[in-house]
């Protein structure tokens, strides 16, 4: 199983982002799907959350700006991302969990600057 994470880039305060997470492979099913990031020297935090029933679930730092999504079709996670601020800068990463497993994708760098 591998996850390929996309949609990063740099961007000025207030401006979007959308994130995607595609995932390939084996597995037979997949629970849930998951955004985290990490900045420079500090640790990996979760950032949004959504199962497989479609519950959403955010850091608190995000809500109202980020949107989680999935497409069950495409076995794909998405972030959008709005009104992005300077601490939103981090890597990215992707999170699935399927066949009693987690699976990380490679993550994918979010730099928001003016």
């Amino acid at each position: 199983v591998q996850l390929q994470a996309s949609g990063g880039g740099s961007v000025q305060p207030g401006g979007s982002l959308r994130l995607s997470c595609a995932t390939s492979g084996s597995i037979y099913r997949i629970y849930d799907m998951g955004w985290y990031r990490q900045a420079p020297g500090k640790q990996r935090d979760s950032v949004a959350v959504i199962t497989g029933s479609g519950h959403t679930n955010y850091a608190d730092s995000v809500k109202g700006r980020f949107t989680i999504s999935r497409d069950n079709a495409k076995n794909t996670v998405y972030l959008q991302m709005n009104s992005l601020k300077p601490e939103d800068t981090a890597v990215y990463y992707c999170k699935i969990t399927g066949n009693g497993y987690a699976y990380w994708g490679q993550g994918t760098l979010v730099t928001v600057s003016s």
